[in-house]
């Protein structure tokens, strides 16, 4: 992954980095051990760092009705912005697995209506090993609000 902005470092390094890795880390591990997976056996937590400093956690919650399934980083979101926050800076998830595992698409997609420049920390529970990377290196291309604007702009409107 040389050259594409996604490095693989330690906690150590990714606490260096970021003053407040350690308490996001230690949130998204509280809701990684919180999770409801009973059909993947896969518990994943997260925990986003907001404007003013404020932390939020989230942690999967699946569904038999696999599509009402909701991943860890959806629901650190969602719990932030029902608190009132409008900026999230930071997104820490942890997955239980060796080597870490960054966040799924659809949670990329909605991490990306808070600006391409969010650092994400993907961590293994079961490792030292913590994947850091700006949202836009791993979200290329995304699909963000201006793109409906230029759509709007484009064809003189909503339903022109």
């Amino acid at each position: 992954m040389a050259g594409s902005g996604i490095e693989l470092i330690d906690r150590a390094e990714a606490a260096r980095r970021l003053p407040e890795f350690d308490r996001l880390l230690e949130a998204a591990l509280l809701a990684q051990s919180r999770a409801r997976a009973p059909y993947s056996h896969f518990n994943v937590g997260a925990a986003v760092l907001c404007g003013g400093g404020a932390i939020h956690a989230g942690c999967n919650v699946e569904s038999a009705s696999y599509g009402a399934t909701i991943c860890a980083e959806r629901s650190a979101v969602v719990g932030a912005v029902a608190a009132g926050e409008t900026a999230i800076r930071v997104c820490v998830v942890v997955t239980p697995t060796a080597d870490p595992s960054s966040p799924c698409g659809i949670c990329r997609q909605l991490l990306a209506e808070f600006g391409p420049e969010m650092e994400i920390y993907a961590a293994s529970s079961k490792g030292d090993g913590v994947y850091a990377a700006r949202l836009a290196d791993l979200l290329p291309l995304a699909f963000w609000a201006k793109n409906l604007d230029a759509a709007e702009e484009s064809s003189g409107g909503v339903g022109a």
